[in-house]
């Protein structure tokens, strides 16, 4: 291990850095991912205690993990912080802090103590950036006596925080045993393209195959497919409104074509509540014309869920952060393109092992190069019953909109019911931590 100075640089040589801190004092770990020009392209750029990832960078246990590899190729930069979790009095008030760098393995590469601050609450640690095609590390110890906001503010960015109202107490959660496989329906292994229908669950970080699901889980409109809105069960009316106990059963024989606001009860035949079931979202790019032929805009299209104690966020599952923290729901891996039949992103809910204090799921999409919907065709979401592998439910995107998001469905739970809401509105953002901010109104409807 080499001990390092304000200024100094030197290689990395490994790809995986865990950054981690000494601190005589509470402190939160960040980390900015920049441009050239010293700025984040989003807000999706910054990692914090309410959004603990972005592409290559995660914040876990009181460190950032870099995954120097998976760093999109326009980031210029890394930039890790650390902030006093109470400003006043700032660094000058106990001993210099230190940052240590090590590898995956734990193995010890660099450690920085950081001298000279006085009422700084906030400082920007270390940095990661590119030379000649390699990954290089600075020690900056550059502090900021305007506090976490100022730097985030003099980066592009903007603090993105949670909505915190007044939260009831709710009951402990109950301890987890360790994830269990999902039991996998007669189609489970997806059959589709390779760029749209791989079988695995795939690991973090951009460029992992999304688990398709073969010709069960087609764009075909048979059985009440895409085009066949209003067709629910008899004496249903798109329009209506009102608690989600209301809604009506899942029908026996076929599944429900949800219209916009609609809303179904998550029952098997006979009565029985679901307990696995599993979001289906796909999309397919339009094609555009070329000299020689026609082939498809490569659209990024990333389907993740929220889940909220009634107004409060308290996890998120995203291409990111494949698994919820409690094992609950897990995302079955990123697809790049939207190219390849069946869903294109598949999300898998174990409702019986949500958090009793959850009590709503919002599953969304972000258009991760900024396309709009404009540009993309047959975009749906279902839900299917994971067991049998039948479709219960779809939801059928149509017309595009000049929007990079859209909120497709809700489940909400009222006592032990819950229930499936179709929302498709549309609103802009890039990244699920761009969307963050914009999720509570959804919450209400």
């Amino acid at each position: 291990m080499s001990a390092m100075v304000k200024g100094q640089n030197g290689p990395v040589g490994t790809d995986v850095v865990v950054v981690s801190a000494r601190v005589n004092a509470p402190v939160t770990l960040a980390a900015l991912l920049v441009t050239e020009q010293g700025r984040v392209r989003s807000d999706g750029d910054l990692v914090c205690e309410y959004q603990p990832f972005a592409p290559g960078v995660r914040l876990q246990g009181g460190t950032i993990s870099v995954t120097l590899s998976q760093v999109p190729a326009e980031i210029a930069q890394v930039r890790t912080v650390i902030a006093l979790a109470d400003p006043g009095g700032g660094f000058g008030r106990i001993a210099p802090p230190s940052v240590r760098l090590a590898g995956a393995d734990g193995t010890a590469i660099y450690d920085f103590r950081i001298d000279g601050l006085t009422t700084e609450s906030a400082v920007l640690a270390v940095e990661f950036y590119r030379r000649q095609g390699a990954w290089k590390v600075r020690a900056l110890g550059a502090g900021y006596a305007g506090g976490f906001g100022a730097l985030v503010s003099d980066h592009g960015g903007r603090l993105i925080e949670a909505p915190r109202p007044a939260a009831p107490q709710y009951p402990a959660a109950p301890q987890y045993p360790a994830a269990t496989p999902y039991p996998a329906g007669p189609a489970a292994a997806g059959s589709g393209s390779a760029a749209g229908g791989g079988s695995g669950a795939a690991g973090p970080g951009r460029g992992a195959s999304a688990a398709g699901s073969g010709a069960a889980a087609g764009r075909s409109t048979a059985g009440g497919g895409p085009g066949a809105a209003g067709s629910g069960p008899a004496g249903w009316n798109p329009g209506m409104t009102g608690s989600p106990a209301a809604a009506p059963g899942l029908p026996r024989h076929r599944p429900v074509s949800l219209a916009k606001g609609q809303r179904v009860t998550l029952r098997k035949d006979g009565g029985a509540a679901l307990t696995f079931v599993r979001m289906g979202l796909g999309w397919d790019p339009v094609m555009r014309g070329r000299l020689f032929g026609r082939r498809p805009i490569e659209i990024d299209l990333d389907a993740s869920v929220a889940m909220f104690a009634d107004h409060t966020l308290v996890d998120l599952v995203c291409f990111g952060q494949l698994s919820s923290k409690d094992g609950a729901i897990r995302h079955q891996g990123d697809n790049l393109t939207g190219e390849g039949d069946g869903d294109d992103e598949v999300i898998l809910v174990d409702l019986t092992r949500v958090p009793v204090h959850v009590t709503t799921l919002l599953f969304f999409v972000t258009s991760y190069q900024g396309h709009t919907f404009e540009q993309v065709t047959n975009a749906f979401c279902r839900l299917v019953d994971n067991t049998t592998d039948r479709e219960l439910a779809r939801y059928a995107l149509t017309g595009g909109m000049p929007y990079t998001a859209i909120t497709m469905a809700k489940l909400s739970r009222a006592g032990r019911e819950w229930t499936m809401q179709a929302i498709g509105e549309p609103f802009h953002a890039r990244t699920p931590g761009d969307a963050i901010p914009q999720l509570g109104q959804f919450l209400l409807r």
